[in-house]
């Protein structure tokens, strides 16, 4: 019991079985309830995200979970991460932290942020780098700017305090990345129309993908995206495995006329994904598809349609895209995106996340006259 005048102290609890589990996926609701531009996520989704048996990303890496209490209450959340597949940086592999959510508390922060970097010293790492939720091939990075729109699919949301928790605590900017957006509607610069209107290279085709060979053609595209985006800071491959749930888990939403490929005699060289936002058909089922929350979910994305998107995977291979040919593919790709994307409804797009310093990629986004207008940041600290 605490002395009168004093704060209860913080105690961290791990999370060891469902119940905790369920606790933990369930506390940002709670948090972030008042926050207008916040976006309660499917309990569904999150569930199997955060389970061994489900999420192949758990055969190359390790996680631990736990929840911050307070006189009685839930406060915070925080995961530490150990993949095996993430490079070597100085000082070795560094291990992640992610999942954070917590009240403006900097003693919450604080001891959530000790588990976690004690959890790493454990496993004899000598930094850690977040918020990864759990990947970098997920939701990555810590909203800084940009708070008073919604997240689009598969993008984190971050109260304004949080990052100045952090930076208290000794963390540091290691990257930023940005997210654009532009809308359909809107003509595009001289520039790109100039460049599109010469057509494309001789022996390049592009096509949509054919759903009826889906999986088939998810592993072409992360194939290329490996290869793509190898050289990237803080890349982290795709496995076979997780290739095979992302093309089951994408099924749903997949559209066979926001998928393109550019190919070269039949072989893909570069692909550009568009999805709808799934977002924006979900903000108000409180993270619920039951009792008709699915039939609600289902009208709004197969019948009355959605009417913003994200382009979250691009990638041309490395052979292709070191020459000015690299240079313009993506060009044709978006605007190929564009169009379908407009014939459906859709009229915002954002293309995200894109680092900082890839100024090729922030190029060819401006040029389609898009706007960077969030910043999400991975802050970083030496153990």
């Amino acid at each position: 019991m605490s002395a009168p005048g004093t704060r209860p102290p913080v105690e961290i609890i791990p999370v060891a079985d469902r119940a905790g589990m369920e606790r933990f996926i369930r506390l940002p609701h709670a948090l972030m309830r008042d926050d207008p531009a916040w976006v309660p996520p499917l309990l569904l989704e999150r569930r199997e995200a955060l389970s061994p048996a489900k999420n192949p990303w758990f055969r190359h890496a390790e996680a631990a979970f736990w929840i911050a209490r307070r006189d009685g209450r839930d406060v915070g959340r925080i995961s530490a991460q150990d993949d095996r597949l993430v490079p070597e940086m100085e000082g070795g592999r560094p291990a992640h932290f992610g999942l954070l959510a917590a009240e403006d508390d900097g003693e919450v922060f604080a001891a959530l942020l000790a588990t976690a970097e004690d959890w790493a010293r454990n496993r004899g790492r000598r930094q850690i780098l977040g918020p990864f939720s759990l990947s970098i091939n997920e939701q990555t990075g810590l909203l800084v700017s940009g708070f008073d729109t919604p997240p689009m699919l598969m993008m984190p949301h971050d109260p304004p305090y949080a990052g100045g928790r952090l930076e208290a605590l000794g963390y540091a900017k290691a990257r930023d990345m940005l997210a654009y957006v532009s809308d359909g509607l809107d003509p595009l610069p001289q520039a790109a129309a100039r460049a599109i209107a010469r057509g494309l290279p001789s022996g390049v085709t592009l096509r949509p993908m054919r759903k009826a060979a889906l999986r088939e053609e998810v592993a072409a595209l992360i194939d290329i995206f490996n290869e793509a985006w190898s050289g990237n800071w803080g890349f982290v491959p795709f496995t076979a495995e997780e290739v095979a749930h992302l093309a089951s888990e994408l099924r749903p939403l997949l559209n066979e006329r926001l998928v393109w490929f550019a190919e070269i005699e039949g072989r893909p060289v570069g692909f550009a994904v568009c999805l709808p936002n799934l977002n924006e058909a979900i903000r108000d089922l409180g993270g619920r598809l039951l009792p008709f929350g699915w039939a609600r979910l289902l009208w709004r994305l197969k019948v009355a349609g959605v009417s913003s998107a994200r382009v979250p995977l691009m990638g041309v291979r490395r052979e292709i895209g070191l020459g000015m040919f690299g240079r313009v593919l993506p060009l044709f790709l978006v605007e190929a995106l564009r169009k379908e994307a407009l014939a459906l409804g859709i009229r915002r797009i954002e293309m995200s996340w894109v680092l900082e310093d890839n100024l090729p990629m922030r190029h060819m986004a401006e040029s389609f006259g898009a706007k960077a207008y969030k910043t999400y940041r991975v802050y970083g600290k030496a153990l």
